[in-house]
Parts: structure tokens; sequence; C-alpha cells
């Protein structure tokens, strides 16, 4: 019979689980040796070699990684890639480290062709074909520019809608009010000018008072200028009372025009002399303006001589080309034939090129003083300039080569003017008819009175008796 002790039992028990447990740490520990023994799965299985990041991402914009983690994930690298290793060659790190440096150049034979699209339309701003635009009937955004203040056509309507106020009594304010803010210094000087064309001097005169309330307006020399040249012509020069001791030069200039185009040659004699005493020079165009009314008085040539001598001692010349040649047209006839040569001198030298009138003017003075081979010599410059001859000078250059008795040419000129289309004057057909008669054709003579019998012309006395004797010496010849 088998008793149980209690103390055994449990000594037993113990034992019993003190053997299993050993025997489970055998079992855990021979597993943990053979899963050493047996390779991870990452190694048995070994991930690919890394590609290079994608082109244009940038490594910069990752999350931070600390410095520890990063260093126990390089160790575990290192340690899981130490027998599958691959090797860089320098020229591939070289290569896939330039990918990143900058972008990779084009070829310079094709380049890049970007075609910037064109907008889209805009429905809002589309408007039907065939619709004109309106029109703005705004006059003060057409005014407000600043060209209207100078444009002449704008100042002249000015001048007329002031004329066509309802009565003498109506002030020019009435209009000049509407337009006050687009005028500026000088715009109203046009505006008066043309008020003395249309014969209105008071008119002119009460732009001018209309203007002095003005400061933008107003002082300005040009307003009155020509508020003063359009009294002067109208002999309204005492309506207006001002300084003359204290007068510009244009506003003497235009003093001195305005009595020269009134008739007031006297006052505008004395006021040229005032302006002599008083050292001012004056513009030669105002010596010229005088000249040439005085010398329409055949009487008064004497004052004309004084002016031409003021005028050839000036050196600063400012004169158009028609003044120029109205001069020399007074010099010939006043016999100051020096002073034409040195204008024709002046003129050439001022760069500019003598027309066919001033070419005339000069050959009629040459000839004038009986100088024919100079006179020559303007023809043959005429010549060359391709200068078109009109009918005076046709007669002045037959007229010279008649004194020259050169029959060809005065034949070979006169045929030019019948195929130009001029009509010779009578002038014309005596000279032909004298160098004929001087040569002895007979024949040439007769065909030249037939043209003036045609032209309803008559010769004079003297050609005819010269006919008449070439007629008798020809018969003579022909009947031996």
């Amino acid at each position: 019979m088998i008793m149980h002790c209690p103390v055994f039992s449990s000594f037993s028990f113990h034992m019993n689980l003190q053997q299993t447990s050993n025997v489970g740490i055998i079992r855990v520990t021979k597993v943990n040796a053979s899963q050493r023994n047996k390779l991870t799965k990452n190694l048995r299985n070994p991930r690919r070699t890394k590609l290079p990041p994608d082109f244009g991402v940038n490594l910069f914009l990752r999350k931070p990684i600390s410095e520890p983690s990063l260093v126990q994930d390089q160790e575990e690298l290192e340690e899981e890639f130490v027998d599958d290793a691959i090797v860089w060659e320098p020229e591939e790190i070289e290569a896939i480290s330039s990918l990143f440096i900058k972008r990779i150049p084009q070829k310079p034979d094709k380049p890049i062709i970007r075609i910037r699209p064109l907008p889209l339309p805009q429905p809002h701003k589309l408007r039907p074909l065939g619709l004109p635009t309106p029109k703005k009937k705004n006059i003060k955004s057409v005014a407000s520019s600043s060209s209207m203040s100078k444009d002449p056509s704008f100042l002249i309507g000015l001048a007329r809608e002031i004329k066509r106020l309802p009565s003498s009594d109506a002030d020019v304010s009435l209009v000049l009010n509407k337009w006050v803010s687009f005028l500026r210094k000088g715009s109203l000087s046009t505006t008066i000018r043309e008020l003395g064309h249309m014969g209105l001097p008071e008119r002119a005169l009460q732009t001018y008072r209309w203007a002095e309330k003005h400061s933008h307006l107003f002082p300005d020399d040009r307003i009155l200028a020509s508020t003063i040249q359009v009294l002067a012509k109208h002999h309204e020069l005492k309506l207006l009372k001002f300084d003359n001791s204290l007068a510009s030069k244009n506003v003497i200039e235009a003093m001195i025009k305005g009595c020269i185009e009134g008739g007031w040659l006297n006052l505008a004699r004395k006021l040229i002399l005032i302006a002599k005493s008083n050292n001012r020079m004056l513009d030669s165009s105002v010596y010229v303006k005088m000249i040439l009314e005085i010398a329409k008085n055949p009487d008064k040539y004497h004052l004309v001589v004084a002016l031409l001598d003021d005028l050839k001692e000036r050196e600063d010349l400012r004169l158009s080309q028609q003044d120029c040649t109205s001069v020399m047209k007074i010099c010939v006839k006043l016999g100051r034939f020096e002073l034409v040569e040195c204008l024709f001198d002046w003129f050439k030298g001022s760069n500019r090129e003598p027309s066919v009138v001033m070419y005339t003017m000069m050959i009629h003075s040459r000839y004038s003083e009986m100088k024919y081979r100079e006179a020559m010599s303007v023809v043959w410059e005429m010549e060359e300039s391709n200068c078109l001859l009109d009918l005076p000078a046709y007669r002045v250059v037959i007229k010279l080569f008649v004194a020259l008795n050169d029959l060809g040419r005065a034949m070979r000129y006169y045929s030019k003017l019948n195929e130009a289309g001029f009509s010779p004057t009578y002038d014309i057909y005596r000279d032909m008819i004298s160098v004929y008669t001087a040569s002895g054709r007979w024949k040439k003579c007769k065909e030249i009175c037939k043209e003036v019998e045609d032209a309803g012309l008559r010769l004079d006395t003297d050609t005819s008796f010269r006919l008449s004797q070439l007629e008798k010496q020809t018969m003579s010849l022909l009947s031996i």
C-alpha cells in the first residue's frame, strides 16, 4: 500500500516544473541558434540598387531627420550591404551629379520657339461689323488739346465769330469768355490781325483790352505788336496809349509796318531814324518794305538811295528770295549795279539756289551796264542749273544776243520760245527784225512781219523805215 505524502508531492511538482522550464530554455536557445544561422528576409531577397531622384525634385524640402536615427540607419545599411555592395565609377558619379547642378544645355541648331497664344476675345468689347463708332459731340474735350491755342483755323474762326456779333455795342467778351481756358500767350495775335484784315480796328482794340484782364494772356508783346500794327494801318493809333521809349523791337517794327501799310511813309521814316539814333537794329525786312513803297514815287528816289546805303552796311541780312529780287530791280532802276552784284553774291553765299526771276534780273542788270560778256556767263550758269525760262527771261536773253549781234543764238532761243508755247511780245518781234536786218536776211524779216500782222500788231516808224531800206538793197542786188 502506497502512501502519498503531501510534502513529497509538492517537492516532486516543483522538480517537474523546473525540468520542464529547463527543457523550454534549451529549446528556445536552440531555436535562437538556428535563427542566427538562417539569413534574414532582406538578405535572402536583397533590394535593388537605389535610383537617383527624379529631375526637378528639391531634396531640401524633405523633412529634417534627426542625426542619431540617420547614423543608426546608415550603420544598418552598411551591415546589410556588406556582401552585395555596388561600387560606382567616378565618371558615373560625375554624370549623375551634373544632373543636379544645372539644366542640360539645348543644342544651338534647334532653338526652342515658343509661340504665345493669342488672347481670347472678350465678348463684352466686341461690336458688330458695319456699325460706325459714335462721335462724341463734346467741344471742350476737343478744344482741351494743346494745339488748339495754335490752330490758325480756330483763331481765325474766333475773329469771324466776333464779326458776327449782332451790334457794335456787343462786347467781344461774349465770344472770348467761352474759350478763355483754351487760349495761351500769343494766341490772340492771329485773331487781332485777322480783325484788321476785316477792317475792324475797334474790335481788335476790344480784344486787346479783354486780354489785359487775364493774367495768363498778358503781358505779351505779340498781342501788343499786332494791335499797334492794325491801329496804325487804319490811322487809329491814338486810341492806344503806350510808352514808345519802353517799347520792344518787335513793337517798333510792327508800328513801322502798320504805318507803311496805312500810307504814313513820313511817320515810318521818322521811326526808322529814331531807332537808328538809339542804336536799335531793326529787321532788314522793314527796310525792304520801306524801300518798295517809297520807290513807287520817282520824286523820292533820294530817300530810297539813303535806305539802300543803310541796307548795304548791314551784315546780318535776312531777306527772302522775293524781297531780294525786288530790291535788285529797284537798284537797276537807280543804276546801283554794284549793290545788285552784292545781293546776288550774298544770296548764293547763303546756300540757296537762285530762281529764274533772279537770274533774269542779274542778266538785265549787266545788260543795262553794257557788260554783255559778263551777262553771257549768267546765261550759261542758268542753263547749267536746268532752270526753266519764262517769257521775261526769253525777252532779256534775246535782247542780249541782239546786242551781241549773235544771230544763231537769237534764232535758237526764239524757236525755243515758240516750242515752249509762249506768244512773243512786240519788243521780241522788233529785236528779231533788227538782228535779221543787220545780217541782211530779207526773207526772215518778211516771216516776222507776217507773224506781227497775225498777232494784230503794227510796227513802229523806225522799224518800218529800216525794213524799207533793206528791201531796196535786196531788190537792187537782185536786179544786178
